[in-house]
Order: structure tokens, then sequence, then C-alpha cells
């Protein structure tokens, strides 16, 4: 959550950014995931890692591979996260906003709650780039469905 503050209106230069060639949403929800967890998994193709621009598991930038990466049922390492009711999500955890109820395409990192728990997304407040916004409360976005990946803990 840290780390969603701090660069939520900037990008930081160990990483590509990717607002211009399809946006860099999840690209920074990886990020802060990393920044919290402290470990990636390199496994080609269906892990979660970032090594460079071109060096990148599709889990780390894109919206549906995060959430499958996340919510994995096996016991690969990695940072694990659960698909939860509004009322479980904490600072850190991630949201996953589809815009058009067909596809997902956004992924904002939780910074406050404004009740705890939270019971409606007038709550949340969210950090995000490619929109880029710090304590952005989340019931200002346009969307059709929303999802919430509450993190549980990160496999070693």
């Amino acid at each position: 959550m840290l780390y969603a503050r701090k660069w939520a209106y900037g990008r930081n230069p160990a990483f590509y950014d990717y607002e211009k060639i399809g946006g860099d949403c999840t690209n920074f929800a990886s990020q802060s995931v990393y920044a919290g967890s402290g470990v990636m998994n390199y496994t080609k193709d269906f892990g979660w890692y970032y090594i460079n621009a071109n060096d990148k598991a599709p889990a780390w930038t894109g919206v549906e591979y995060f959430y499958r990466f996340m919510t994995r049922g096996e016991g690969t390492v990695g940072p694990v996260a659960e698909d939860v009711p509004i009322s479980q999500i904490l600072p850190g955890d991630v949201v996953q906003l589809s815009f058009s109820g067909e596809s997902w395409n956004h992924s904002p990192v939780v910074v406050a709650l404004l009740r705890q728990p939270a019971l409606q997304p007038a709550d949340v407040l969210i950090a995000a780039h490619s929109y880029d916004a710090d304590n952005r409360p989340l019931n200002t976005y346009d969307y059709k469905a929303i999802r919430f990946l509450h993190f549980i803990g990160v496999r070693k």
C-alpha cells in the first residue's frame, strides 16, 4: 500500500511503463503486490514475474492473467489471493473492474478504507495507473462488474 501511494502519480524507473501500449494498471498493481511480498514466480508463461519490458509473465500486466495467478489453487511460489466480498478487503488488496461487463479491464490497489469493514464502493479508496489516481473513491468509476482480491499470504 505504501508503494502504491508513492508511485501513484509517478513511474518507478525499474519497471517499464506500458501506458501507451495497452495500459499500466496491472503492471502497477503487480509492482505494489511485489513490494509487499518480495517473491516472484519465474515459471515461464504461467508464473508471475518481471525481468524487463520484454521478459515478463502475462500475469504481470494482464488483468485476467493476474487474477488467475493470484487465485490459483496449487501450491506454487508467489503471493496468493482470494476472491472475496467487499467487506473482506483491506489496504494492499486489489480490485478488478469490468467496464463492459464482458472482460476485465482495470486493476486498482486499495490504499484506504473509509469504513471497516467496507460496505460499499464509496468506502474504498484506491491508487491506480492508466487513470492515475491516489485516494480515489472506488464509486467514482463507471463499471459493469467488480471483484475484490484479498491477499492471504505468500508461498516461498
